[in-house]
């Protein structure tokens, strides 16, 4: 059985790069039935994304937003893989 996570890591992926790969307190994606917030020991889940901006604060309260067209994200022991077109 793999170790949870004690820290949040945010991946976010897209077919031509790798845009962010960092740690994170918190997460807001635009998922299909309605945005969403992921914090620290979120259940696991599979989610389609659409148009819109993944949000993330980082642990030092630096916030970022990225601009995606759509795609999936899975949260599983506090690491959530964002796999967008940008």
């Amino acid at each position: 059985m793999s170790e949870k996570r004690k820290e949040m890591r945010l991946v976010v992926l897209s077919p031509e790069r790798g845009i962010y790969d960092g740690e994170v307190a918190d997460v807001t994606l635009p998922g299909s039935l309605g945005r969403f917030e992921v914090l620290n020991g979120h259940a696991a889940l599979v989610s389609t994304l659409e148009a819109g901006e993944v949000r993330c604060t980082e642990p030092d309260g630096t916030e970022r937003a990225m601009a995606i067209r759509g795609g999936f994200a899975e949260v599983k022991d506090n690491e959530i893989v964002v796999c967008a077109e940008l």
